[in-house]
């Protein structure tokens, strides 16, 4: 920002600035060649038949004579300067003779005033620019020479004390203009060098005016087209607001017959470039001196003299090419001033620059943190593409002309910080999570949360959750007749490809209690599918069990059994514990239920009893109703079921057994005995070691004898856990 307020300067910037100004140009450049404007061209052949520079004045007169008389152009302008007198006429050296040996001698006297006019070759040139549209050029320096002030300036445009606004134009210390004689002849004069090159020596902008003993003359372009409107008067266009107290003025644009063109504060403007050197027809100065150029070519056009020649040192660094003739560069200007092309950058585009880089700034520090990385690249793309495509549109549209690189650089640096930081706080989130969730739930399952852009934390809080309780059913019994060591390594292999199942089911272990597990699904990473997974991982857990029974018989081991108990409900969960210990757990009644469930399928003879509320959860299972019971310090009865399977898996043998069981059921709980204990019969006879079917046979049998209460519920209740 204070680069471009112009409070800084930082070299780097301003030279990649640079480099896509001149790729903005060249991109947008016309490349077609303008044919009102034609150099007449001091080229190497004019050189090689017409003689070495400077030529003898005559032979200047002569093709001012021609281009006027003969081919008829409109205006003409010297982009050369003729600030020494020519004496290859040898006039000086007659009058010497004149003043002195022949001063009396008659006849040498009569004969010198009669050859003086066809001898003073100055005079002749002179002759030939009266009265004619020539505008003459000459160079201006800010440097004090030896001799500041070679020939006579033309006319100023105004003195400076007269300007409206605060001179800050270029003030110049010395100057090589013209001879008297030859710029009191011609029309208007103007200087074609220039004092604003840039830095790394390219010509991209010129003065149109310049300050020189507090008075302001014209540049050699600027004079041309004033001379075509007919030289009218020079109109500034300022802004207020400037200075210490704010009351100063300063330029803004010059306003020539109701045409603004748009200059800076020191009066440059940006040359509008055509294309490569071309743009404009070339002739060669000595064709038009033996007059073998058809008029066609020259007929009411602006001529302006000037030279390619590379031993004339007229040869420019431009944005379009780097050896570019000088005398193009004034064309180009004159070219633009006649189209009304000229590129603009008002005072105003500093603070939209500056406003751009406070947005480019502050959509980094709060939107791109907060968006995934593929989120935050393609709005750095849209950003990048739309600012390129925005400045491109205001060049090629409106003329104007506004920073490229800065806004460029300083988004590409915002979003690499932006990345280059992202990775170390990524790495240090995910070693956060390692470290916070590592020892419960999967490195699979820290990974994707380290990826999500969810807040996780430890702190209590309530949420919907399937809770899994496991146990090996008579570890203690086993555990007697084992040594401690082969009891370590037996437990071992039971909890080991359990925590796996659970792990591989996105599961967190919440603690191991001796011989039993307790994990729990939808936390710390919210999951609504919580009971579904926790579902799959029960029946993965038996199916396990069977590849650890094979192993345990080939060891030598006792045969175990595991008892699975799974409830879905409120859940309270984060860091619980004290200052001394702490664990990340759950709390609650729903937990206390799945607890009492896994106690609950010994009584039942079955491996794994689930809730009713984890049944609605995952109804892409098929269950087995087990009962409806009233579990120890609970006081409203429950259902219980047992998961089969995926319903695709079940086979429709199953299914009728469970239309029966259902059937039965609904006869125990109408008490219509005598139909459920045929049905629960028939289910014994096919299953006899189903414990399920024996359980309410027996119940069937004492209710016969000793018929519930009235208000029976169908409920079973449970004294132990």
């Amino acid at each position: 920002m204070a680069h471009t307020a112009h409070w800084l300067h930082i070299p780097t910037l301003q030279r990649m600035e640079n480099i896509l100004y001149d790729l903005r140009l060249r991109t947008t450049a016309v490349d077609t060649i303008d044919p009102r404007i034609v150099i007449i061209d001091i080229d190497e052949e004019s050189l090689a038949k017409e003689g070495r520079w400077p030529w003898r004045r005559d032979k200047l007169a002569y093709l001012v004579d021609m281009l006027f008389d003969y081919y008829n152009i409109k205006l003409l302008g010297f982009d050369v300067v003729f600030s020494e007198p020519d004496t290859s006429g040898g006039v000086e050296l007659l009058e010497k003779l004149a003043s002195g040996p022949l001063q009396k001698d008659t006849n040498f006297l009569s004969t010198l005033e009669t050859v003086r006019p066809q001898l003073s070759y100055d005079d002749m040139f002179a002759k030939s620019l009266e009265n004619r549209p020539i505008i003459l050029g000459y160079f201006a320096s800010h440097k004090v020479e030896k001799t500041p002030e070679v020939g006579v300036l033309p006319s100023p445009v105004v003195a400076a004390e007269e300007l409206p606004f605060s001179t800050l134009l270029f003030k110049e210390k010395s100057y090589a203009a013209n001879l008297p004689k030859l710029q009191t002849a011609a029309m208007s004069g103007g200087f074609f060098n220039n004092p604003n090159v840039d830095e790394d020596g390219v010509y991209r902008r010129l003065p149109l005016l310049i300050n020189y003993d507090n008075k302001l003359y014209e540049a050699l372009s600027l004079a041309l087209y004033r001379t075509l409107l007919g030289m009218p008067e020079i109109k500034f266009l300022t802004s207020e607001g400037y200075g210490e107290n704010n009351i100063d003025s300063r330029l803004e644009g010059l306003d020539i017959e109701g045409f603004q063109i748009p200059v800076d504060q020191s009066s440059t403007l940006l040359v509008p470039y055509r294309g490569r050197q071309g743009s404009f027809p070339y002739i060669s100065a000595t064709d038009v001196l033996n007059g073998v150029v058809s008029q066609e070519k020259l007929k009411d056009k602006i001529v302006i003299v000037g030279t390619s020649a590379a031993g004339l040192l007229d040869l420019r660094v431009t944005p379009v090419q780097n050896v570019y003739p000088g005398v193009e560069v004034h064309a180009n200007i004159l070219s633009g001033l006649l189209d009304q092309t000229i590129k603009s950058r008002p005072s105003i585009i500093i603070g939209i620059e500056t406003a751009e880089l406070l947005l480019i700034c502050l959509l980094s520090v709060f939107i791109f943190p907060r968006l995934p990385v593929f989120l935050s690249a393609i709005m750095f793309s849209a950003l990048l593409v739309g600012g390129i495509a925005l400045n491109f549109y205001c060049w090629a549209i409106w003329n104007i002309d506004t920073m490229l690189a800065t806004p460029i650089t300083l988004l590409t640096a915002l979003y690499g910080i932006q990345i280059f930081f992202g990775f170390f706080f990524e790495s240090r989130k995910k070693k956060q999570m390692g470290n916070m969730f590592g020892q419960y739930i999967p490195p699979e399952l820290v990974e994707q949360m380290s990826q999500s852009d969810e807040e996780f934390s430890l702190k209590g809080e309530s949420r919907e959750m399937t809770v899994l309780f496991s146990d090996v059913r008579g570890f203690t019994t086993i555990s007697e007749g084992m040594e401690p060591q082969e009891l370590c390594e037996l437990i071992n292999d039971i909890l080991t490809p359990v925590t796996r199942v659970i792990h591989e089911h996105k599961g967190t272990i919440d603690k191991y209690i001796g011989d039993a597990i307790m994990a729990f699904w939808g936390a710390p990473m919210q999951n609504p599918q919580h009971a579904s997974y926790a579902v799959n991982a029960g029946l993965a857990i038996l199916r396990a069990l069977k590849t650890i029974q094979k192993d345990f018989k080939a060891k030598g081991w006792p045969e175990v059994d595991i008892g699975i108990g799974l409830n879905t409900g409120k859940m309270s969960v984060g860091n619980m514990g004290s200052q001394f210990r702490i664990a990340y757990t759950i709390m609650g009644d729903a937990v206390n239920l799945g607890s009492r469930l896994e106690g609950l399928t010994k009584q039942y003879g079955v491996k794994m009893i689930v809730s009713e509320s984890t049944l609605q959860a995952a109804p892409e299972f098929t269950y087995r109703e087990l009962d409806k019971v009233r579990v120890k310090g609970k006081h409203k009865p429950i259902t219980i079921y047992e998961p089969l399977g995926v319903t695709e898996d079940i086979s429709p043998e199953q299914l009728q057994i469970l239309d029966l069981l259902n059937q039965g059921l609904h006869g125990y709980r109408k008490q219509q005995w005598t139909d459920a204990q045929s049905i629960f019969q028939q289910l014994s006879e096919q299953n006899p070691h189903d414990k399920l079917y024996s359980i309410y046979l027996e119940r069937i049998a004492y209710y016969l004898e000793s018929p519930p209460e009235i208000d029976w519920d169908g409920a079973f209740t449970h004294t132990s856990k």
